[in-house]
């Protein structure tokens, strides 16, 4: 049976020593690994996490994060995303596969619906217009 949703309290200590494997290919698929990069990042860059708690989504190392607002209102992003985020503002980690999720950016108004559905992550032709900019 596969699992659907994954959750863990921010009073979880980092993991480490994790091989390649064990990161991305467990049940997870690397949320927990995104979500504890957030957590790392968020120590390390006070003010994205800042940014992040203003419910902003600023670009990341996943698809989901905007400068801009483009033509189109609403763009697809990442669950791995999504669980950085998380991490960044300081929040436990709570993501479920099953449903997508929408968040709108509080700087540029644009919504990014979170998926795991890859098709809608590649978009058409690999990139639509801004999309280099808007991550």
């Amino acid at each position: 049976m596969t699992q659907h949703t994954f959750k863990r309290s921010i009073e979880e200590p980092l993991r480490s020593g994790l091989d390649w494997k064990n990161t991305w290919t467990d049940v997870d698929q690397g949320l927990i690994h995104c979500w504890e990069t957030g957590r790392r990042r968020a120590v390390a860059e006070p003010q994205l996490a800042e940014a992040c708690r203003a419910d902003e989504l600023p670009p990341l190392g996943w698809k989901g994060g905007v400068v801009k607002l483009l033509k189109k209102s609403d763009k697809p992003g990442s669950y791995k995303y999504l669980a950085e985020w998380q991490g960044l503002r300081g929040e436990d980690l709570s993501i479920d596969l099953s449903q997508e999720v929408s968040l709108v950016c509080s700087k540029t108004g644009m919504t990014v619906i979170f998926t795991s559905d890859l098709s809608k992550l590649a978009g058409p032709g690999g990139s639509d217009e801004g999309e280099d900019d808007n991550g």
